[in-house]
């Protein structure tokens, strides 16, 4: 059990006077069960389900109130209820029972005593086919790999995670984070992979691990595609996802395939549910908000940057680098920084890049981040500050002063004058701080 960060959320959730019955969603095998496991033990009580199992579905198919449900899960874990005890109800691979689902709602309306997390891996594609989720009756928690902060809470490196938290970081830290940094970008986030890593400091021990992950993955198809031919597909994608990772997409012929658009476009959209990649569209404004532009190619944003190198086959390359933006034409560090942000930012600020295109010339940032009344560009890539081209087209448009740059090198700010002589400030943060930015604006 690695220290996580959404360990705190649970602790909050859990201390609500409104709190609604919990459900964790994320891909599988990122660390869902064994988070909730250890929350357990603040409990006095704890009752776990899983509804792959027979036994375990009937009791939610043969009680009709949760009353009666309640009475028979204490009675199949052989407790009785004791009304000074605190205890958590958790309802493990969820997906597989759709009546459950439906009782969440009255876990919020008429046993509110009873602390209740749902999870289910498949569960976000389950949600469109059959499965009816309670509006207004659960919330919900997202959860991703391991980020580079529980990746160094996880590698015992306190002291790291210290500095690293230090507003602004230390110069002396620089060698050593970047160091670790490039451990975390070549191992990635998936706790199994993490854990054998970490304990025999080698690579190649956990392409083992990579290996069970993508076949797990490869599996799970046919449980929630709809037909064998869409079965088909989604295997295709899925293998050759990890190729295109960081990179602008076309939905047809994907992965040098002769699949269409709308069979890709499918299978990639069933497969963003469950949370294995995610689609990340792009925004032509400078000025909030920040609308999202559907009609243009999307990012393709892997789950996990370790899959990634085993699955292309880039893991021997991290021997020979020393800045993370030269390694696959600098979509491994985009697909890194995409990770990272995804698990620090909330819900409700999605991820999106600006583009301009026109006969003119293009322009690509790579990503935006929404900051109050302004939208931050953000661009990863080494370099003098006047060959950012692109950041210094989103600069001449955009109502504010203030730009970001990751790169491997240490903290720097710049005062740029644009071709139109627009005066901006470039803050340049190493690749490391990707998920302090928000900090660091404050500034």
């Amino acid at each position: 059990m690695f220290d996580r960060l959404i360990y705190q959320s649970l602790i909050h959730w859990s201390t609500k006077s409104n709190r609604k019955p919990l459900i964790l969603r994320g891909a599988r095998q990122v660390g869902k069960t064994t988070v909730v496991n250890a929350f357990s033990k603040k409990y006095d009580c704890y009752l776990k389900l899983n509804l792959e199992l027979k036994k375990d579905r009937d009791l939610f198919e043969t009680n009709n109130t949760v009353h009666e449900l309640l009475a028979g899960i204490y009675f199949q874990h052989n407790r009785s209820p004791q009304p000074t005890q605190k205890t958590l109800l958790f309802i493990d691979e969820i997906q597989y029972c759709p009546k459950a689902i439906t009782l969440l709602r009255y876990f919020f309306e008429e046993r509110n005593d009873i602390h209740v997390i749902a999870a289910g891996s498949l569960l976000e594609t389950a949600i469109d086919q059959h499965i009816s989720i309670p509006v207004g009756r659960v919330e919900y928690l997202w959860m991703y790999p391991l980020t580079f902060s529980e990746y160094l809470l996880a590698a015992n490196e306190t002291e790291a995670l210290k500095l690293l938290q230090t507003i602004p970081c230390p110069a002396f830290a620089h060698q050593k984070l970047l160091s670790l940094f490039h451990e975390y970008a070549l191992v990635g986030g998936m706790p199994e992979a993490v854990k054998i890593f970490l304990e025999k400091k080698d690579i190649v021990q956990t392409n083992e691990v990579y290996q069970t992950l993508m076949t797990g993955f490869d599996n799970d198809v046919e449980k929630y595609a709809r037909n064998q031919t869409v079965a088909h597909v989604m295997k295709h994608v899925i293998a050759r996802a990890p190729f295109s990772a960081g990179e602008r997409i076309q939905f047809k012929n994907f992965g040098e395939s002769h699949y269409q658009s709308r069979e890709i476009g499918e299978a990639l959209r069933t497969l963003e549910k469950s949370m294995l990649l995610k689609l990340i569209y792009p925004t032509i404004q400078t000025i909030p908000p920040a609308t999202i532009d559907f009609k243009k190619s999307p990012r393709l944003q892997f789950l996990d940057c370790g899959l990634v190198n085993y699955v292309s086959g880039l893991q021997s390359h991290f021997f020979n680098i020393s800045d993370l933006s030269a390694l696959y034409r600098g979509r491994l560090i985009e697909n890194i920084v995409g990770q990272i942000l995804l698990a620090t930012q909330p819900q409700s600020n999605p991820l999106t890049f600006w583009v301009r295109e026109n006969a003119q010339s293009n322009a690509e940032v790579d990503f935006v981040m929404n900051d109050h009344q302004h939208l931050i560009p953000i661009e990863i890539k080494s370099g003098k500050t006047g060959t950012l081209r692109s950041l210094h087209s989103f600069m001449d448009l955009t109502n504010h002063e203030t730009a970001i740059r990751l790169y491997a090198n240490t903290i720097q700010t710049d005062f740029v004058k644009t071709s139109k002589e627009k005066s901006f400030q470039l803050l340049s943060l190493p690749y490391y701080l990707a998920s302090q930015i928000q900090l660091y604006l404050k500034i």
